[in-house]
């Protein structure tokens, strides 16, 4: 009875989502979990999932900032915008040069490079509509962010601890190397709690970049009206961070809260997980895939030398 399957498969999907918010989750957990789920049973509730999954992540980084000190979201924050700006546009010549190696379409080069420099799959997202990008290059382009986010997450703080990064060197690695927030997040909370508080900021503070590269990117690809999304919880968990740090009324409960957006995020990486699919892993090819890992691995290497360098 094959029409019997999404009866229990969509629940069993809901269930073990809820189940990766046990405080003995971790986020590799929660993530590898999902990756199984997708490829051995497959996701029934794909639209709903992806819906929460938007949600229940930007509602977890500003959770987040109930935990990390206002101070050091300025510190690093102030401190990336530099290092930001260089490492975006440096990351978009040189993985325009490998699309053209590749011998990778244009516009899904562009959106692989534009997710690489910002941040992943929500660049992608708001780049693509003014790119003029059909449904098969975003799927292309996202495909390739997300099984990069997913090998990131475990491999960034295993090559971190063999190097020897501090966590102050790794929160800012992870968070220029790494393409997703969620995938930034997950890392920078295995590595320690030190690297989480940098790594947070200092990634909100790229992906505010979306901003003025979509206005660019319509201004030279002659677009009239996209419009791109204003990331408006990167302000909130600005403002968490201010609240917790500045209004002492709430301190039993900011701890609380902290830890509900851990929680969250581990739920928000089983969703991500469990959306990929053997359909998706084909639908990449291997060029758009090759230019996309060439450039990781050299935007990984070139900021693991300079981090080791500056902090």
């Amino acid at each position: 009875m094959p029409d019997s399957a999404p009866t229990w498969k969509t629940p069993l999907l809901w269930a073990l989502a809820a189940a990766c918010a046990l405080p003995w989750v971790s986020p590799p957990v929660a993530l590898f979990a999902g990756l199984v789920f997708a490829l051995l049973v497959g996701n029934t509730d794909a639209k709903r999932a992806a819906k929460v999954q938007k949600y229940l992540l930007q509602a977890s980084v500003v959770g987040l900032g109930f935990g990390i000190q206002f101070s050091a979201v300025i510190k690093a924050g102030s401190t990336g915008v530099f290092t930001t700006a260089l490492t975006l546009l440096a990351t978009m010549a040189l993985g325009l040069g490998f699309a053209r190696l590749f011998s990778v379409e244009r516009t899904t080069g562009q959106l692989i490079s534009t997710g690489t420099a910002i941040c992943g799959g929500s660049a992608i997202a708001a780049m693509g509509p003014v790119l003029g990008a059909e449904a098969r290059v975003m799927s292309v382009a996202l495909g390739c962010v997300f099984v990069l986010n997913a090998v990131a997450l475990f491999a960034f703080p295993a090559i971190g601890h063999a190097v020897g990064l501090t966590p102050e060197q790794f929160g800012y690695w992870s968070a220029i190397a790494i393409h997703d927030t969620s995938s930034v997040v997950g890392a920078a909370a295995r590595y320690s709690t030190e690297s989480l508080a940098i790594a947070v900021p200092v990634k909100l503070a790229r992906a505010l970049w979306i901003l003025p590269m979509v206005a660019i990117a319509a201004w030279l690809e002659k677009q009239r009206g996209a419009k791109a999304v204003v990331p408006w919880f990167v302000f909130l968990f600005i403002v968490a961070s201010a609240v917790a740090s500045f209004v002492p009324a709430g301190a039993e409960v900011y701890p609380w809260l902290a830890q509900a957006a851990k929680a969250g995020l581990a739920v928000t990486l089983f969703l991500i997980g469990a959306s990929l699919s053997k359909e998706n892993l084909r639908s990449v090819g291997w060029r758009p895939f090759a230019m996309g890992i060439a450039l990781w691995v050299v935007v990984s290497v070139v900021s693991l030398w300079a981090v080791q360098r500056a902090w």
